[in-house]
């Protein structure tokens, strides 16, 4: 989904982003992406397999040449955190030790209070095929784990990386049910204009032969307002519906039937043709 907006304010704030041994630059790309839609900015790579800058990674980054550009690569997972005070792994497994294990929700809410605090931190993602080793998820102070269908548990780098860069821009919002857009305000209709709708529509069908035979016209149209009436339309919707049916006057009316006229539709065994 399109979205970059240059006269938007840029968020840049959280928590560092790590990949241990990344294979592959479109992965990478893909993970800058995921960070820039939710204000992460800072990306450390451990020793990537394909090198480092990588065209492969900017173009799949789509346009976030700020996680880029700030890119910084390492040669040990010990280099790439020293700096940090906490941090969490991330692994699906289900590990056998003594860390603390945290659901994306929990993991997030910890890691902006330390944010909050002036700590710095971190989370750790490792490679594409098998993730984190032991001895890596033993570098972190907690692991991080998400909630997936335990017979089909693993994701792709850049989705883990969305999810918790989700739960981190979540974490600052005061209101979660607050949108980035709402719909334009529009003025509830007056029933005068339900009626003059109502009224409109059933000249244009009476018009063109719909209400058949006549004797049921009474009880078709009060089925048609019925329906009309079971939602409030908006002034606006009311000045769409009524344009929709001004333009059928471009089509030719015909008279409508007497109520003494005969049962059969028009062009069943009339002989009448009719333009589609």
């Amino acid at each position: 989904m399109s979205g970059t907006n240059s006269e938007k304010p840029l968020i840049e704030e959280g928590p560092v982003i790590v990949l241990v041994e990344p294979q592959l630059g479109e992965n990478i790309g893909m993970v800058a992406r995921a960070m820039a839609n939710f204000g992460l900015w800072e990306l450390r790579l451990v020793n990537p397999r394909d090198g480092w800058p990588s065209e492969k990674a900017r173009s799949a980054a789509s346009k976030a040449d700020h996680v880029i550009d700030a890119t910084r690569v390492y040669d040990t997972l010990e280099e790439a955190i020293a700096d940090l005070n906490f941090v969490y792994a991330t692994t699906a497994r289900e590990r056998y030790g003594f860390k603390p294990v945290r659901s994306p929700v929990t993991a997030a809410a910890t890691l902006r209070q330390k944010f909050s605090g002036g700590e710095r931190t971190g989370i750790l993602f490792g490679r594409e095929r098998w993730g984190l080793s032991n001895e890596e998820v033993a570098l972190a102070d907690e692991i991080v784990t998400f909630p997936v269908n335990p017979a089909f548990a693993s994701l792709n780098i850049a989705q883990a990386v969305l999810l918790m860069s989700y739960e981190w821009l979540k974490s600052g919002m005061e209101d979660l049910s607050v949108t980035l857009f709402q719909p334009l305000e529009q003025r509830p209709a007056r029933k005068d204009e339900l009626f003059g709708f109502f009224d409109q529509l059933e000249e244009a069908l009476d018009s063109r032969g719909y209400f058949h035979p006549a004797a049921k016209k009474p009880k078709m149209v009060d089925n048609l307002r019925a329906v009309l009436s079971r939602r409030a339309f908006t002034s606006q919707e009311i000045g769409v519906m009524r344009g929709v049916i001004a333009s059928l006057d471009r089509f030719a009316r015909r008279s409508p039937a007497p109520a003494n006229a005969a049962s059969a539709m028009p062009g069943e065994g009339d002989g009448e043709d009719h333009e589609g």
